[in-house]
């Protein structure tokens, strides 16, 4: 009798590494928010989003897209922004997925600091673009989501200034990890 013994994509290690990043991006979100009192809608600083680039270039795209997409709904669900969650999961998924697609292509594996910014820059607009849409919705208002975008600048460049030095420090590491 033969067994068919396939071996998983999903290790326990591959597991655990995931949903200690989901913690991680619930708890960096969590920890210093600052509400923006120029957005009328309650724009929100976070370091979130940093962690969402350090995963992504760090981890890949899959790591990137799935924990930041549980971890910062799981945010939203716990802390009054509800209704934003389901929009939270798709528009950080994708976010995730993107820096990791981009700063992983070309066998670059997240070391590239070109392709690591410019990951972070498409993202960005993917961003931008995704919460807008979602004020758009949420709101029944498309000129009211205008104020929301210099705040989503600020947070991407947040994640940019914070993300990139960690990332680079963690890439040396990240075979240990």
């Amino acid at each position: 009798m033969e067994i068919n013994r396939e071996k998983s994509r999903f290790t326990t290690k591959y597991l655990v590494q995931t949903a200690l990043l989901i913690a991680l991006f619930f708890v960096a979100t969590s920890l210093i928010k600052i509400r923006l009192p120029f957005v009328s809608n309650g724009g929100l600083v976070h370091l979130g989003t940093a962690m969402l680039f350090i995963t992504a270039i760090v981890f890949g795209k899959e790591k990137g897209a799935i924990a930041g997409a549980i971890g910062m709904a799981i945010f939203d669900l716990s802390s009054g922004w509800a209704l934003w969650a389901p929009f939270t999961f798709v528009v950080r998924g994708v976010m995730g997925y993107m820096v990791g697609a981009i700063a992983w292509s070309g066998k670059k594996e997240g070391n590239s600091i070109v392709l690591n910014i410019a990951a972070i820059i498409l993202s960005g607009i993917w961003m931008i673009f995704g919460y807008y849409i979602t004020e758009g919705v949420l709101y029944g208002n498309w000129v009211a989501p205008v104020q929301s975008i210099p705040g989503n600048v600020t947070q991407i460049v947040i994640g940019l200034v914070f993300g990139l030095p960690i990332a680079k420090i963690l890439k040396r590491y990240a075979k240990y990890i």
